[in-house]
């Protein structure tokens, strides 16, 4: 079993505990990137909850251990994926680095801040995982500054067939903590979902560009 397996539920079971996930088929969310959807996950809400980003930094470190990576350096995104890197990095005792979504425009123009040696192993932390793009970038500007990136790591992915295989082709590895499949299993058994809220973001998990259409005002 690996660590995703054995702490998928646990994390699922935390986001919804605190509110962080919120369901709404009916009258859909506005994702930054304009498209719309049944659901809402603001892993933010972790960092209030000391017990909580315990568990996400240890199991990220199990992650580690068990896929015998061997980083010299962890990397966060900006802005979400910070916090947790952090946390990680002092839990292994390393260096961190965090990766803007685009180089500042000002001072030294640096994209990747702190210190990043040419051909260090790295781990990229990131909080969630939608279509990918967003974290691939921040990979792409790692691999550009000589980084050997050896995975990517985030706390709960909505399963995107469109993100697996952005992934695939970049041959980038990416492990999760949880993920929507089993979000939506805990949700049904705590009595916080009915079954055609869940078949609503089933169907909008196979196809989240075309529910998103149809559902659009």
């Amino acid at each position: 079993m690996t660590p995703e397996d054995a702490l998928s539920r646990q994390v699922a079971t935390a986001l919804l505990t605190i509110g962080a996930v919120s369901f709404s088929p009916e009258r859909p969310f506005t994702w930054a990137s304009g498209l719309k959807a049944p659901i809402y996950c603001d892993n933010r809400l972790l960092i209030s909850y000391p017990h909580l980003r315990r568990t996400i930094a240890e199991g990220f470190r199990q992650i580690i251990e068990f896929w015998e990576l061997e980083p010299e350096v962890i990397a966060g995104t900006a802005t979400a994926g910070i916090p947790h890197a952090a946390w990680l990095a002092d839990r292994m005792e390393l260096p961190m680095v965090y990766v803007r979504a685009k180089p500042k425009a000002h001072g030294q123009r640096r994209q990747i801040e702190g210190r990043l040696e040419p051909g260090q192993r790295v781990v990229l932390v990131e909080d969630l995982i939608s279509t990918g793009s967003s974290s691939l970038a921040a990979a792409e500007a790692l691999l550009a500054a000589d980084a050997r990136l050896q995975a990517v790591l985030a706390i709960f992915t909505y399963g995107f067939p469109e993100a697996e295989m952005r992934f695939a082709q970049a041959d980038i590895p990416l492990h999760t903590l949880t993920n929507l499949s089993v979000l939506l299993e805990v949700a049904w058994e705590h009595g916080l979902l009915d079954r055609q809220t869940i078949a609503a973001l089933e169907d909008w998990q196979a196809d989240p560009y075309g529910w998103s259409e149809a559902h659009r005002e």
